[in-house]
């Protein structure tokens, strides 16, 4: 789509013309005012009436127009990760990984791709505030010459639950009740009690890193294993990780209390005022990379979501650098409106059989569709901006006419976008009879191991913020057998841990 001109903006950055490519922007901001179809506007201030301080009118366009068009400015927002703010940036190659994946955007050295980063809190709804503790989102689109790819993770390593038929019920748990319509600690840790797999989860959630000290503070993962294919069609399994360059800073609960009572919007501010000044936060982003045939015998699922790989099994390697460097002209066009799907593949890169990102393949491109429409991909934000989408679909809400006249069906004699015949990865095997089946056993499968080695790398200090943030929760809890079940989940990981916990809970429930 060509440009109509471009307003004036801050400088934000070498690529701050990128984005102008794909925005159609009014610059003529001094004519008449008109009405949506282009009808100048006789009187602004005072609607149509029949007579003086008669009745107003249904005939008055003007004032139908505005008020319906108000009465829509509105999306629905996300049922998760509705808070949130984004930047464009860009991602640049620094190490050669041809060797394990085909992706034309990793194809060399210095190749750069332009990028669009969504982050967000999960449980909160829009108007929340951003020093609250909880995960954040991490969802990464990059705009290749392949189409968009889309990296949907947090600032976590690992979740709560393992298998995607669990969300709506752990989700249910952290919204409001439907009786008091509060977040409510009975249904949060009767849940995780339940749940031993959150234990790993909830250990860095309650931890120093549960409440960053800003967006630009925290490190992204993929979370999900994911596959990576090369040229010869050899298979790798993939974490990915982006390492900040600002470091590491987080907020106290005393110091997040304080903040999201003075500043609700203070990562969303912190975001915005770091990139307008050009000092553009980075990450370093590194890859575990996993030889397809060490997966069946790995001592723990490697697919498990609330598992990491250790990094002495399958070091990190550095691959690039991400840069954000310029600011969305508009919150609601541009981050409101921006869509993610963990389905957005490009050649080389595909899916694993992790059971939450299975669920999600599917979930986040449903989500899309029900929230912005069935042509949200059309939206600036959204469409591919280095390749151009050929498809066959059509109609819809919000349709914009782009195929005009051509054929609306595949296969077509009239010169119409074909199949490649290629895979965008490789097929993996399967075997057995269909049934809803857990997740194959390994040797060192355990919901407690790694959060209690988590908990046994933290200091002293970091023990102690880590014990008094969970039993501030847990002693909300009405009823002893949930309390006492959430607390043996932990001393299951750490004797220590969970004897330090029981005692803190009882000395604040007397």
């Amino acid at each position: 789509m060509s440009n109509v001109g471009s307003n004036p903006v801050p400088d934000q950055g070498q690529n701050a013309s990128t984005q102008e490519a794909h925005v159609t922007v009014q610059d003529d901001i001094t004519g008449p005012l008109t009405t949506e179809s282009g009808a100048p506007v006789a009187d602004n201030q005072n609607s149509e009436t029949a007579g003086v301080g008669g009745p107003v009118l249904i005939q008055d366009q003007h004032l139908i127009e505005k008020l319906a068009h108000f009465n829509r400015e509105r999306i629905p927002e996300r049922i998760v990760h509705a808070r949130g703010a984004g930047a464009y940036g860009t991602f640049t190659v620094t190490a050669d990984v041809t060797k394990y994946t085909r992706a034309a955007f990793l194809s060399e050295v210095g190749k750069q791709t332009e990028t669009f980063l969504r982050f967000s809190t999960v449980a909160g709804n829009l108007g929340s505030a951003d020093a609250v503790r909880d995960p954040r989102g991490f969802a990464l689109k990059f705009y290749t010459e392949d189409g968009n790819y889309d990296l949907v993770g947090n600032n976590t390593p690992v979740f709560f639950i393992k298998d995607a038929i669990k969300f709506p019920d752990f989700i249910h748990t952290q919204k409001r009740d439907p009786y008091t319509g509060s977040q409510e600690a009975d249904n949060v840790w009767d849940f995780w009690g339940l749940s031993p797999e959150a234990t790993h989860q909830v250990t860095w959630l309650f931890g120093d890193r549960g409440i960053p000290a800003s967006y630009r503070h925290m490190n992204g993962y993929g979370s999900h294993t994911y596959q990576w294919n090369n040229a010869a069609g050899e298979v790798f399994w993939v974490k990915y990780h982006f390492k900040t360059d600002q470091g590491i800073k987080n907020l106290t609960t005393a110091e997040a209390a304080e903040t999201a009572g003075l500043d609700p919007d203070s990562h969303q501010r912190d975001l915005r005022e770091a990139i307008e000044r050009g000092d553009f936060p980075t990450w370093t982003v590194q890859v575990q990379i996993m030889p397809a045939a060490d997966a069946a015998n790995y001592r723990f699922n490697p697919f498990d979501l609330t598992k990491v790989w250790p990094h002495e099994d399958y070091p990190p390697i550095e691959i690039g650098k991400l840069e954000l460097n310029r600011n969305p002209r508009n919150i609601f066009a541009e981050v409101e409106q921006s869509i993610f799907s963990p389905a957005h593949f490009v050649p080389g890169i595909g899916p694993s059989p992790d059971k939450m990102l299975q669920g999600r393949l599917f979930a986040y491109g449903d989500a899309h569709r029900y929230r912005v429409g069935i042509n949200a991909d059309h939206l600036p934000v959204n469409r591919p901006h280095a390749a151009e989408a050929r498809t066959y679909g059509r109609d819809g809400f919000l349709y914009d006419g782009r195929h005009a006249g051509a054929k609306n069906y595949e296969p077509n004699s009239f010169g119409g976008p074909a199949e490649t015949g290629r895979a965008l990865w490789q097929p993996s095997p399967v075997s057995g009879r269909t049934g809803d089946h857990e997740a194959p056993s390994h040797a060192e499968d355990d919901d407690f191991v790694q959060a209690g080695n988590l908990y046994r790398l933290m200091s002293d200090d970091e023990k102690e913020r880590l014990i008094e943030n969970l039993a501030r929760f847990i002693a909300k809890v009405s009823r002893d057998d949930i309390a006492q079940r959430a607390i043996e989940n932990f001393r299951k990981a750490d004797a220590d841990y969970g004897k330090r916990l029981e005692a803190a809970v009882q000395a604040l429930r007397g």
